[in-house]
C-alpha cells in the first residue's frame, strides 16, 4: 500500500518549528554534558530544561534586526529561561547547532525515503513474478530484436532499486554525523565530551575532524544519490512512455474515470505521470550539481553553502518522496495490454528468430560469414515483402541443405527465449530463499 501521508511528514521535517525544536534539543543536551563536566550548575540546568522554549514568530522578528538566525534563536530562548540562559551555547559556535541539526533532519528525511524505496521494491517484486513468463519483444535502438518477458523488464527495475537502496543506506549513514567542536573546529573552548554526548543522544556518530562545519562531500553524496534514484525512475518512466505510444500500446498508465487527456482532442490518453516524473528527475540532478559546488569553501569555513542548502536539501527530499510515491502508484495501476504485446511480437513475421537460424547453420558446419549472408538476404526479403520469415527460409535452397522442416519449426518457438528466466530471477533474488522473505 502506498504511504499517502509521507509527503506531509516530509514537509514537516523541514518546517521552522522542527528545525528550532532540534536546535533547542541540541542546546539542552550540550548543557547536560557541560553539567556533567561541572561547567553548568545542576540548578541552572534544571531551570534551562524546565523553561527553555521558543516562538518562531518572535525569532523571525528578532532576526530582522540582528541578521543572524542562531543569535535570534538564542535571544528568544533566553527570554524564557532568564539569567541561567548564560549557560546555553557555552563554548559553541553557530555551525555546531546548524550542521548537527541539519544532519538530524537529513536522517529523518532519509528514513521516509527508505520506506518509499522499500514499498516500490516490494511492488516491483510482485510485478516481476506476475509477468515472469509473459513473452514480449525486446528492442535495441528502438527496433525489434529478440523475445524477452515483461517479467524480466520488471526484474531489471527491481534489481536497480536494490542497488539504489544500498546507495541510500550508505548516503544516510554518512550524513548521520554531528560535530560540536567550536570555532574553527579546534575544541579550544569546549570539550570533545560534549560532542560525543550530544551526538550519542541524537543517534548520530561524531565526525573525525571538522573545521567548524561538517565537510560538504557528505551532503553531496546524499544529494547525488537522490539524483541517481530519480534518474532510475526517469529511465523506467521513459520506457513506459515508449511502450504507451499508439503504435505500440503494450503498457499504459491507468486512465481514471472522468480524466481528460487534452483540451483539444477528446480521444487523448497521455502518459502524463511518466512525463512529469521524467521532468522532475532533471531538477534533482540540477540540485545535485549545486551540492558539488558547495564542497570547496574558503579556509575553515564560509557560508556560501548555506543559502544553497536551505533550498536544495528540503526541496530535493520532498520531491524525492513525491516522485517515489507517484511512481509506485503508477506501477501499482499499470495497464498491461497482452493482446498488443502478442501482436507486436509477431509484427516482423518471425524475423526475431534470425540469430537462432544463424547459430543453427553454424552448428551444422557452415562458415559464419556465409551463414550470416544467407540469413540476412532472406531477412531483408522478409522486411521488404512482409511475408513469413519461416516460409522464406524453407524456400531457400542454401538453408535447406543444412536444415530440415522439423529443425526450422523448433527454432520458431518463443519458449526457447524463456529457458534461463529462472536463472536470472534466482540471481536477482526474485526466487529462492529471498523470495519467501519478500512475500512476508
Amino acid at each position: 500500500m502506498i504511504n499517502r501521508y509521507s509527503r506531509k511528514e516530509m514537509v514537516s521535517i523541514w518546517s521552522e518549528e522542527n528545525k528550532f525544536r532540534i536546535w533547542l534539543h541540541i542546546e539542552i543536551l550540550a548543557s547536560e554534558a557541560q553539567c556533567r563536566l561541572g561547567l553548568v550548575p545542576v540548578k541552572s540546568l534544571n531551570i534551562i530544561k524546565s523553561r527553555a522554549r521558543f516562538d518562531v514568530k518572535k525569532i523571525m522578528k528578532i532576526e530582522e534586526k540582528v541578521k543572524h538566525d542562531v543569535i535570534a534563536f538564542l535571544t528568544n530562548v533566553g527570554e524564557y529561561v532568564g539569567l541561567d540562559s548564560r549557560f546555553i551555547h557555552l563554548g559553541m559556535t553557530s555551525s555546531d547547532v546548524i550542521d548537527t541539526a541539519l544532519s538530524v533532519q537529513m536522517k529523518q528525511a532519509g528514513e521516509i525515503i527508505h520506506n518509499d524505496l522499500a514499498r516500490l521494491k516490494k511492488l516491483l517484486f510482485k510485478k516481476a513474478l506476475k509477468y515472469k513468463y509473459l513473452t514480449m519483444i525486446g528492442r535495441t535502438h528502438g527496433v525489434h530484436a529478440e523475445p524477452i518477458t515483461l517479467g524480466l523488464k520488471f526484474a531489471l527495475w527491481y534489481d536497480e532499486m536494490n542497488r539504489n537502496i544500498d546507495r541510500w543506506k550508505r548516503a544516510v549513514e554518512n550524513i548521520s554525523i554531528g560535530q560540536i567542536s567550536g570555532a574553527v573546529g579546534s575544541y579550544e573552548h569546549i570539550s570533545p565530551f560534549v560532542e560525543k554526548y550530544v551526538c550519542g543522544k541524537l543517534g548520530l556518530k561524531t565526525t573525525n575532524i571538522s573545521t567548524q562545519i561538517l565537510q560538504r562531500d557528505r551532503h553531496a553524496e546524499y544529494m547525488s544519490t537522490l539524483a541517481i534514484i530519480a534518474s532510475s525512475v526517469e529511465k523506467f518512466t521513459t520506457e513506459i512512455r515508449h511502450l504507451q505510444k499508439t503504435e505500440t500500446l503494450e503498457l499504459e498508465e491507468y486512465f481514471s474515470e472522468g480524466q481528460k487527456g487534452s483540451s483539444a482532442m477528446p480521444h487523448k490518453k497521455n502518459p502524463i505521470t511518466s512525463e512529469r516524473l521524467s521532468g522532475l528527475a532533471r531538477v534533482l540532478r540540477g540540485n545535485a550539481l549545486a551540492s558539488f559546488e558547495n564542497i570547496p569553501l574558503w579556509h575553515e569555513r564560509d557560508i556560501s553553502h548555506s543559502s544553497v542548502e536551505r533550498i536544495i536539501i528540503p526541496d530535493s527530499t520532498i520531491l524525492m518522496d513525491y516522485i517515489l510515491n507517484q511512481f509506485t502508484s503508477l506501477i501499482e495501476k499499470i495497464v498491461v495490454n497482452e493482446d498488443n504485446i502478442k501482436k507486436n511480437l509477431e509484427l516482423t513475421n518471425g524475423l526475431l528468430f534470425s540469430q537462432t537460424v544463424l547459430l543453427k547453420l553454424i552448428e551444422k558446419k557452415m562458415r559464419r560469414e556465409e551463414a550470416y549472408k544467407i540469413v540476412q538476404t532472406v531477412a531483408m526479403k522478409c522486411w521488404k515483402e512482409k511475408v513469413s520469415f519461416l516460409n522464406l527460409l524453407k524456400e531457400d535452397k542454401n538453408v535447406m541443405k543444412y536444415l530440415n522442416d522439423s529443425e526450422l519449426k523448433a527454432i520458431f518457438n518463443y519458449d526457447n527465449s524463456k529457458k534461463n528466466v529462472d536463472f536470472i530471477f534466482k540471481r536477482t533474488g526474485l526466487i529462492g530463499k529471498k523470495q519467501k522473505q519478500e512475500r512476508k
